[in-house]
């Protein structure tokens, strides 16, 4: 079992995938990759298939954050369905994904930015076609909120079953020997 995140905004190029990557490098860093699903998606479908934007790559991984081989896809109901986390980068994504989400899973639709309780931003605003310090400061806003979902979810995480590397393991063969 795994606690599911999903990171909504408007093409899934830009800021979902920058807040992606960001939990994942967090999530690994504290050694707790293995006890979470992490996906991201946008509610317009004008770029599916599409890598992140290039400064959007460029911003996270000056950070040390790789979302190079992502692609946008756009939400749909089964990710509502699948992610007990759906985290909307702004008020109108939340909006959409109501129209979206079953009634009986509204409470699993969230604000990105409620995770940051000492931000005043209640929107990560949108850097696209902006340029690089746009990119900056949504990435400032993101690791932040990032940073408390974390914290937030790490009491539940550390309760998981974790995987076991593979090299701990060891096989035996038919006649009991060790390989």
């Amino acid at each position: 079992m795994t606690i599911g995140i999903l990171f909504v905004c408007t093409s899934n190029i830009c800021r979902s995938p920058m807040a992606e990557g960001v939990f994942r490098s967090m999530a690994r860093r504290a050694g707790l990759a293995s006890a979470f699903t992490v996906d991201s998606a946008g509610t317009f479908d004008g770029y599916v298939g599409q890598p992140p934007a290039r400064l959007a790559i460029k911003a996270a991984a000056l950070r040390g954050h790789d979302i190079a081989g992502l692609r946008a896809r756009q939400v749909v109901e089964a990710d509502i369905v699948r992610f007990e986390y759906v985290l909307a980068m702004d008020r109108c994504h939340l909006a959409d994904l109501r129209w979206i989400a079953p009634r009986a899973l509204f409470e699993r639709l969230q604000l990105f930015t409620s995770f940051d309780p000492s931000s005043r931003a209640v929107d990560v605003t949108d850097p696209y076609g902006g340029p690089m310090a746009d990119y900056e400061q949504a990435l400032d806003v993101i690791e932040a909120a990032c940073d408390g979902l974390l914290k937030a979810l790490m009491p539940l995480a550390e309760r998981l079953p974790r995987e076991e590397p593979a090299a701990k393991f060891i096989f035996e063969g038919v006649a009991g020997v060790k390989i």
